[in-house]
């Protein structure tokens, strides 16, 4: 018997390529299981599906930095954090340090769908119950309608996975001026903040501050203790936009509403800015 579930969840997170340094990625989950009626004349239940296996994914990968075997670089474990320092694309840096839950190791050469999706499975499928003989998972990005960037940020007030320093989001982006959609401003944009890292002013600190790790020349710094824990980074300067705001997706679209309107000041500027699938906030200016 199989039972299938489309959209599960959506996975949030960031990856490490040795081309083009940390990525944000927002990929859809569809799932399907195969196995024996249970007791309950039910594969499983689809309340434990969206319950267990979502928590599980959530748990394991969701709002983390993916980090493959064979990067430029190193990563070291201490008691209460993980370290990571490598070079990425044309000689830029990158260092963080996190506590352990910020990271997601995965054994593969690269981060792709096809060994995120196999770790996964390998993942999930022993903590199922064992009528369950095989699990199979659709990794996809959402088909996009307009352009899109990748993102990476971390938010030191929130609560939740989103203060891990490096996450991150697929996010498509919509402009228009006096209610006409502009794709050669949306394609300006995603090209500006394409594979960009979207840090806040306020949590930038010289290089000396730093604890845990070590900046290179030309190298920008942040660092912010929350609810998770204490965070730092360094990375190069051109791979990083420094805000003058919190990166949360509201405060994003209102920014960019902000540059469009100074340079199209008679018109009427609405943004809408996506945080990964399906959500975001709209701005007006």
């Amino acid at each position: 018997m199989i039972l299938f579930v489309n959209s599960l969840t959506v996975i949030d997170f960031s990856y490490l390529c040795n081309k083009r340094g940390a990525v944000g990625e927002s990929w859809i989950v569809d799932l399907t299981l195969h196995g024996k009626l249970n007791d309950e004349s039910m594969v499983l239940d689809f309340g434990l599906v969206k319950k267990q296996i979502k928590g599980i994914i959530d748990e394991c990968i969701d709002h983390r930095l993916a980090i493959p075997n064979s990067i430029n670089g190193s990563v070291s474990e201490f008691d209460e954090h993980k370290t990571l320092d490598c070079t990425f694309g044309d000689n830029h840096h990158l260092a963080m340090s996190a506590p352990h839950q910020a990271y997601c190791m995965i054994d593969a050469d690269e981060i792709n769908v096809e060994s995120v999706t196999a770790f996964l499975v390998d993942t999930i499928l022993p903590k199922l119950p064992s009528n369950i003989e095989k699990i199979e998972l659709s990794l996809k990005p959402e088909h996009s309608q307009s352009f899109y960037y990748h993102y990476s940020h971390g938010l030191k007030k929130h609560d939740g996975n989103c203060q891990r320093i490096i996450h991150g989001h697929r996010s498509q982006i919509g402009i228009s001026l006096d209610g006409i959609s502009m794709p050669r401003l949306q394609k300006e944009w995603a090209m500006q903040w394409e594979d960009i890292y979207l840090a806040t002013s306020e949590d930038q600190i010289e290089p000396q501050n730093l604890k845990h790790i070590s900046a290179k020349d030309n190298d920008v710094c942040f660092a912010y203790t929350s609810a998770q824990g204490y965070f730092e980074m360094a990375i190069s300067e051109t791979r990083c936009d420094i805000l003058p705001i919190d990166t949360t997706v509201e405060c994003i679209a209102g920014y960019i509403a902000e540059q469009v309107k100074a340079k199209h000041p008679e018109q009427n500027v609405k943004i809408t800015a996506y945080e990964g699938v399906g959500k975001g906030a709209i701005s007006y200016a």
